[in-house]
């Protein structure tokens, strides 16, 4: 024991390395609020920089951008309605309407003490249950992938709008846009028309940044004469009572996030979503509805999405399977390192495990006095005029759509997004869901393929497994339940059970 602390304490009395895991964390944060510039990226980028350091410098600024990235991404989106990245997308349901209601620092606060004590669970949980979270992740079939991947989609298709069969169809589209492409499993052409463009699909950042950033603008175009919305900044740090209020709430979804961010290649945007799920059915009387601006639905999806990495780091670096995509890079920077992460780093060098533990307890340190500075410049976002804040998003969309694979095809398919997405809202379509089944195609897609294959290509045993496998059975019921939660079969049996 005295031995893993002193692993655990290596980056804290390294001033360097604290520099480092300073530097990172502040670089995450802002990165992350930037719609396109993504988190999987600026790791992916730091790989080539730091090929000839250390290894202990690498990882800790790698680990430093991971922290603050996932946390960056609800700056935008609760100002500006538009996610800095797929996890913030349940953030913005109701940290978007409370900026409109002039408490966009109220939000910022709650939202970062929130997203720090949910990592510290991911980081608990990771030091202390990393064997145990691993084992049962490895019990997931590809049917149950599959199964997750649905339940993401019609989980925020219910959560943000009045219709689930609104939602459904927009999670529907998007399924459809992700199929654009390349076939995964054989690299047969689907969708493409014979358009060589059309080859690499269509980037989820573009129509991410299209469907939420342009369209949005477009909306705004009908409120130019409205005066800009002044924001109360006079409390940025939630008070003592507030904190304890949402503790228990906070906790919860921080399990939530920690044993979803443990499943290979899932990642913290469905773990946010089952969260806010959770609370959402388990807040009886909030102050305000669910999106319109309960802090409840602010809590829940960013404890989530911070506890989910320290889960994505468990079967990393006990099984060598990635959580999520900046773990799968992190796999190649330990590789190239020589190091081999995996069930043998436990036992061979269990200094790098605790030495990883470590710098994520101090990047999320940082993340608490980086995340309450700079809310009163952040949130005069908010306040500029809307007839020099709509051409700045616009300008931001671009450069954001363009910045990604540095190619104007994108910037054509964000405009477009944007302008499709601007007719949706006006129908009263959600443009959540649109997004997230871009983002989880690829996984729904796969797994299902694989669960066929594994299955001889048998429907019938397919379906049959689905309601023997514990774990399945469980999955589909809740798929099954959601959807019959709103037929009036279903209403009309809930009102006999409160008669009753």
């Amino acid at each position: 024991m005295t031995e893993a602390l002193g692993y655990f304490f290596i980056s804290w009395f390294d001033p360097w390395l604290v520099f480092l895991i300073a530097v990172g964390t502040f670089a995450g944060i802002y990165i992350g609020a930037i719609p396109g510039l993504s988190v999987t990226m600026a790791v992916s980028i730091l790989i080539s920089f730091t090929f000839a350091w250390e290894v202990n410098d690498a990882l800790c600024l790698m680990v430093g951008i991971f922290m603050g990235g996932v946390y960056g991404g609800s700056r935008t989106a609760i100002l500006l309605n538009i996610p800095g990245a797929p996890s913030a997308i349940a953030t913005a349901l109701d940290g978007y309407p409370l900026a409109l209601k002039g408490e966009a620092g109220e939000a910022i606060g709650i939202s970062t003490i929130m997203s720090v004590l949910g990592g510290f669970v991911g980081i608990f949980a990771l030091a202390a249950f990393a064997p145990v979270i691993s084992d049962f992740a490895l019990t997931f079939q590809p049917r149950d992938f599959m199964l997750l991947g649905l339940l993401g989609i019609l989980l925020l298709g219910s959560l943000s709008g009045e219709s689930l069969a609104k939602g459904i169809v927009a999670g529907a589209l998007g399924l459809l846009i992700g199929t654009v492409g390349l076939d995964p499993l054989t690299a047969e052409e689907r969708f493409t028309f014979g358009i060589t463009e059309l080859w690499s699909g269509i980037s989820f950042i573009a129509v991410m940044i299209g469907l939420f950033g342009v369209s949005e603008a477009l909306a705004q175009i009908h409120h130019l004469d409205l005066p800009a919305i002044k924001q109360k900044i006079d409390r940025i740090v939630p008070s003592w009572e507030s904190i304890k209020k949402y503790f228990g709430l906070s906790l919860q979804a921080s399990g939530i996030g920690v044993i979803i961010g443990a499943l290979p290649g899932v990642g913290g945007d469905i773990a946010a979503l089952m969260a806010y799920d959770y609370a959402k059915r388990t807040t009886k009387n909030p102050e305000v509805p669910f999106g319109k601006g309960a802090k409840e639905g602010l809590v829940a999806p960013e404890s989530a999405n911070n506890a989910a990495v320290g889960g994505a780091f468990i079967p990393m670096l006990t099984l060598g399977i990635p959580g999520d995509a900046v773990t799968a890079i992190f796999i190649g920077a330990l590789f190239i390192h020589g190091l081999n992460p995996g069930p043998m780093l436990m036992i061979e060098q269990p200094h790098m495990f605790w030495f990883m533990v470590g710098a994520l307890f101090l990047a999320n340190i940082f993340l608490l006095i980086f995340g309450l500075t700079g809310i009163k410049i952040f949130t005069k976002i908010v306040e500029i005029p809307k007839g020099i804040l709509i051409p700045l998003i616009m300008l931001l969309s671009v450069v954001g759509a363009y910045a990604v694979n540095n190619s104007i095809t994108d910037v054509y398919w964000m405009l477009g997004f944007g302008v499709f997405g601007y007719f949706l809202k006006i129908y009263g379509y959600q443009l959540g869901p649109i997004v997230l089944g871009v983002i989880l195609s690829r996984l729904i897609d796969e797994n299902w393929r694989r669960a066929i294959i594994s299955e001889q290509e048998s429907l019938g045993a397919f379906f049959g497994n689905l309601l023997t496998s514990p774990l399945s059975l469980v999955l589909t019921a809740t798929v099954v339940l959601i959807l019959l939660s709103q037929t009036p079969v279903f209403g009309w049996v809930r009102r006999s059970l409160k008669r009753g």
